[in-house]
């Protein structure tokens, strides 16, 4: 159960024009912030100011990319599939839904963690 600041933060990140626009990029591909960037018209600073506060929530996960070069890259991919707010007895009661991580990519990162 979330408190309700915590349903005024998320409202007002998701109402955010970045934030919003990220989860939506997010959702069916996973994406660099530089794509990210591109994709949503904004600074690459502001896209990690946004990434940073989802991941707050919960709401984007991180995977670490290994390129052709040997170079590491950070993608994210949304978490976020549902939210829910209830007004129960005179307070917010807050419900998010996380999509199930796919044991794939937790294999990658516990690989790629070893290195």
């Amino acid at each position: 159960m979330a408190e309700e600041s915590d349903v005024r933060e998320i409202a007002a990140l998701l109402e955010d024009e970045y934030a919003h626009a990220i989860l939506l990029h997010t959702s069916d591909q996973v994406m660099s912030a530089s794509e990210l960037s591109d994709a949503c018209d904004a600074s690459v600073s502001t896209i990690y100011r946004r990434i940073e506060r989802l991941q707050e929530y919960d709401l984007l996960a991180e995977q670490l990319q290994l390129d052709r070069d040997g170079h590491h890259y950070k993608t994210y991919s949304a978490r976020l599939e549902r939210i829910t707010i209830e007004l129960v007895d005179g307070a917010f009661e807050l419900e998010v839904t996380h999509r199930p991580e796919d044991a794939a990519d937790r294999f990658t990162d516990l690989f790629e963690g070893l290195r």
